[in-house]
């Protein structure tokens, strides 16, 4: 899988979690949730589950994703943080950041 291939599955499993925060916040206010796991395998079936407050934390910088542990693919990411349940990750891939950057959900909200 390339780059750009990439940064697009992983941004759309990013927008299903942007939905299931919402849903958690709309009903519940805090506590944990499951995630699905937002690594570029588009085959990946994997959840985790995290305190809305920590995702809050991972989304506020848009090159950052919320995956299971083993999940990254280091030639585009690194692990900048490990959990039990989970890993954060950071794009590092100049390309793959830029693009993550423009498929933002909440960028795309900001600016529209």
């Amino acid at each position: 899988m390339n780059a750009e291939a990439a940064a697009v599955t992983e941004s759309l499993f990013r927008d299903v979690n942007e939905r299931i925060a919402e849903s958690v916040q709309r009903f519940d206010g805090e506590g944990h949730a499951q995630f699905v796991c937002e690594c570029s395998d588009s085959t990946c079936t994997e959840h985790v589950q995290a305190p809305i407050e920590h995702y809050e934390q991972v989304r506020e910088d848009p090159t950052r994703f919320l995956l299971a542990p083993g999940h990254e693919d280091e030639r585009i990411e690194r692990v900048v943080e490990r959990r039990r349940r989970y890993e954060v990750v950071e794009k590092f891939h100049r390309a793959v950041a830029a693009r993550v950057r423009r498929l933002d959900p909440r960028a795309r909200s900001r600016r529209g």
